[in-house]
C-alpha cells in the first residue's frame, strides 16, 4: 500500500493531528502506537471516516484481516465514494479467502478511481486467485499503463503470464521489475519460478539462491531451490540431506516464539481417525491420478477423510475427489494463521502433506504441529527436512533401508510399490509401436516428462543411444518448452537434430496420451525419475527403460516396473541404460507382444489392484496412529 490518502482534511485540530500521528507511525511500521492513536481519534470523532480507515491499515498491516474488513466497513459506511477505503477492503477479504468480496470491492475500488494504478494492480492479483487469468492480464496491463515504472506490477504481471503459459512473456515482465527495482523483495523469487517453467533450471537456482542471499528467512525460495537441486546430477544424496535438514531448522526457527495449542485428539487406539490431506493439487494434476483410488477404497467405517485444497482451480476432478469424501476445504489466499485455525477446528487425527517442497506448499503449517501424526506422501521425492513430520510413505524398493539415514520422517514401506495410479477414463486404446508397423521404419525413443528433469548426464547417454540404433529418432515432449533453447543445447552436446522432434503440451490429456502412438519406446530421465509419466507410458503400451540411482527420485522407476514384472527394464549404469534400450529396439517382435500386454500388467500389479492398495494404506496410517497412541500414554504416565 502507498502512503495513507484521505478525501478531504479532517475538521477539528485535535482529531486531525491524532490522524496525522497515526499515520505517520503507520509508515514507519510503529504498528502498535498507530492503533493507540486511532483508538483516540475514533472516540473523538466517532462519525468520520479518516480513523477508522486508519484503523484498517493498521491492522491490514499486522495482518489481522477480519479486524481490518470491520474498519475498513465503518469508513466506507461513512465515505462510500472513496476509493482507497474499497481498494484496501478488497485486500483485507482476498486475505480472508472472500475472493467473490475482495473482486467486488475492487472492482468498486477502479469504478471509483480509474485512474489509480494501485486499485487496477490489486483487482489483478485477486483475480488471479479467483482462476480469471486472462482477465487479471487486462487489469495488470492497465496499471502498467497508468504507473508503467511499477516494479510491483510488472512482477504481478510477469506472474499472472506463468499461469497463463506464456513462460517467455513472463520472464521479460520480471526482467523489466528488476531493472526499475532491483531491490524488489519479489523480483527474483518470481523470475526464478518463470525461468524453472521453462526448464532453464540453472538460472532459475541462481535467482533463488540471489532471493535467499537478500532474505535468508524466506522459506519459499527455499522450498523451490530444494525441488530444483534435486534435478542436479552433480549433488550428492548426503548433500542434498543436509539442504532438507537446514530447511527444517529455519522452518522450525521461524516458528520457535509461537505458542502452540495443545492437541485434545483422544489416544484411542481404535476409533474411528480423522484422516486429512493437504495439497494444492486436488485439481486436474498427476496427483489425483494417485490419490483418487485410495480416497474410493478407504474403509469409511475407521476413516473420516478431510480434504484440504490449496489452489484457486476447482475442476471435474475436484469435483469428483468432492464426492468420495465428507468433508472438504479450500484453504486458497488464506494466510498461515488463517490456515491454522481451520485446521486446527477440524481436528485432524493424521495430517497428510501431498505437496512436499513442490510449488504452493504449506510445510511451515506442519512445523506447527497442527495434527498428533503428521505424513508426507506422494508428491515429492525426498525428505521434508521437517522434525515435525513423522513419517514418510514409500517402499523398499524407492527408499532401501539405507535412505532412513538421509530422512528426518520414519520411513514407512507399506506396500509392494507406492503408488495407485487410475489412468484417465479418456485414455485411448493401445497402438502398436510404429516400428512394428512399418518394417522399413527406425524406432522412435521419446520422454515426455518435465524437461526439469533432463540432465546433461540424461542427454550424453541418449546421444550414446541413438548412436547405437541407427535410423532411431528422440522425440521430447514438453510444457514450457522453447524450442530454440533446446535445440541450441541438443546441438551443443553432439546430438544430430535432424533425428529429434520437440513437441509442445497438448491441450488435453487423452491428446498428451495419444501422442505416445508416435513412439516405440519410452526413456526415462535421470537423476530425476518420472512417475506419472512412467504410468502413462506403460498404460499406453510402450515400455520403459529406467537408470536406477542412489536415491528415491532415482529410484521410482525402480519401484514401478519391478511391481509390473519388467525388472529387466531396469539399468545399473549408464551403459546398461543404453544396452537395454537398444535390445528393445533391435527385437521387434518382444516389442510387439509387450507393447500389447503392459496395459493389462499394470491392471494386475498393486499399482491397478486400487483396493489393495487402499487397505495397505489404511493399514499403515493405523499404525502410525497406535504408535503415537503409546507414546502419549506413556508420557501421560511419566508425568503421573
Amino acid at each position: 500500500m502507498r502512503a495513507v490518502r484521505f478525501k478531504r482534511k479532517v475538521q477539528f485540530p485535535k482529531f486531525q493531528r491524532l490522524v496525522q500521528e497515526a499515520a505517520v507511525r503507520l509508515q514507519a511500521g510503529r504498528f502498535e502506537e498507530a492503533a493507540r492513536l486511532c483508538a483516540a481519534a475514533r472516540a473523538a470523532a466517532p462519525h468520520d471516516y479518516a480513523p477508522f480507515y486508519v484503523s484498517g491499515l493498521v491492522a491490514l498491516q499486522q495482518g489481522r484481516a477480519a479486524e481490518a474488513a470491520e474498519w475498513l466497513l465503518q469508513a466506507r459506511r461513512w465515505q462510500p465514494k472513496f476509493a482507497p477505503i474499497s481498494m484496501c477492503l478488497g485486500l483485507a477479504w482476498n486475505a480472508l479467502g472472500r475472493q467473490s468480496d475482495a473482486e467486488a470491492a475492487l472492482r468498486l475500488a477502479v469504478s471509483l478511481a480509474p485512474d489509480s494504478a494501485e486499485s487496477w494492480a490489486n483487482l489483478g492479483a485477486v483475480l488471479v486467485t479467483g482462476n480469471q487469468v486472462n482477465t487479471a492480464i487486462e487489469c495488470l496491463r492497465r496499471s502498467l499503463e497508468l504507473n508503467p515504472r511499477s516494479a510491483s506490477s510488472w512482477t504481478g504481471l510477469g506472474s499472472a503470464l506463468l499461469l497463463a503459459g506464456r513462460g517467455g512473456e513472463a520472464i521479460a515482465a520480471h526482467n523489466r521489475a528488476i531493472e526499475l527495482d532491483p531491490a524488489h523483495p519479489k523480483a527474483f523469487f518470481s523470475r526464478a519460478q518463470a525461468l524453472h517453467a521453462c526448464h532453464r533450471t540453472k538460472e532459475a537456482l541462481a535467482d533463488f539462491e540471489m532471493q535467499l542471499k537478500r532474505q535468508p528467512g524466506h522459506l519459499e525460495a527455499r522450498s523451490y531451490r530444494l525441488l530444483l537441486l534435486n534435478y542436479r546430477d552433480d549433488v550428492s544424496a548426503a548433500a542434498l540431506d543436509e539442504e532438507h535438514r537446514a530447511y527444517g531448522r529455519a522452518a522450525a526457527a521461524s516458528v520457535a516464539s509461537r505458542v502452540t495449542p495443545a492437541l485434545g485428539n483422544p489416544a484411542d487406539p481404535d476409533r474411528k481417525l480423522r484422516v486429512a490431506f493437504l495439497s494444492p493439487d486436488l485439481r486436474q494434476h498427476s496427483v489425483a491420478y494417485f490419490l483418487e483410488p485410495l480416497l474410493r477404497h478407504m474403509d469409511p467405517e475407521r476413516f473420516e477423510l478431510w480434504l484440504y485444497h490449496d489452489h484457486y482451480c476447482v475442476d471435474a476432478v475436484s469435483r469428483r475427489l468432492k464426492d468420495w469424501v465428507p468433508h472438504w476445504r479450500n484453504l486458497v489466499g488464506l494466510g498461515a494463521d488463517s490456515a491454522e485455525a481451520v485446521i486446527r477446528a477440524d481436528a485432524p487425527d493424521i495430517l497428510i502433506d501431498l505437496v512436499g517442497h513442490t510449488g504452493l506448499n504449506r510445510l511451515p503449517l506442519f512445523a506447527r504441529r497442527l495434527a498428533p501424526v503428521q505424513v508426507s506422501y506422494l508428491g515429492y521425492p525426498n525428505t521434508t527436512g521437517l522434525e515435525a513430520m513423522d513419517y514418510r510413505f514409500t517402499d523398499e524398493i524407492a527408499d532401501p533401508v539405507e535412505a532412513d539415514a538421509i530422512h528426518t520422517e520414519r520411513l514407512v514401506r507399506f506396500a509392494p510399490t507406492a503408488w495407485a495410479y487410475q489412468a484417465p477414463a479418456d485414455a485411448p486404446a493401445v497402438t502398436p509401436p510404429p516400428s512394428t508397423i512399418d518394417p522399413g521404419a527406425g524406432v522412435t525413443f521419446g520422454c515426455f516428462n518435465s524437461l526439469s528433469k533432463v540432465s546433461d548426464t540424461t542427454l550424453h547417454v541418449w546421444r550414446e543411444l541413438l548412436a547405437a540404433v541407427p535410423g532411431s529418432r528422440l522425440v521430447l515432449k514438453s510444457a514450457g518448452l522453447e524450442a530454440q533453447v533446446w535445440e541450441d543445447r541438443l546441438e551443443q552436446l553432439g546430438f544430430p537434430l535432424d533425428r529429434v522432434d520437440l513437441l509442445p503440451r497438448t491441450a488435453t490429456v487423452a491428446e498428451h496420451l495419444a501422442c505416445y502412438a508416435r513412439i516405440d519406446i519410452a526413456l526415462d530421465p535421470f537423476p530425476y525419475h518420472g512417475t506419472t509419466t512412467t504410468c502413462e507410458a506403460l498404460w499406453m503400451g510402450r515400455p520403459v527403460v529406467t537408470w536406477c540411482g542412489d536415491r528415491h527420485a532415482s529410484r521410482v522407476g525402480a519401484s514401478l516396473l519391478t511391481a509390473i514384472g519388467q525388472s529387466g527394464w531396469i539399468a545399473r549404469s549408464a551403459g546398461e541404460y543404453v544396452q537395454i534400450a537398444a535390445a528393445l529396439a533391435h527385437d521387434r517382435d518382444t516389442l510387439a507382444r509387450r507393447s500389447a500386454e503392459l496395459r493389462a500388467s499394470v491392471s494386475a500389479s498393486p499399482l491397478g489392484q486400487h483396493a489393495g492398495q487402499a487397505a495397505r494404506f489404511g493399514a499403515a496410517l493405523r499404525a502410525c496412529w497406535h504408535e503415537w497412541c503409546v507414546s502419549s500414554a506413556q508420557l501421560v504416565a511419566a508425568a503421573g
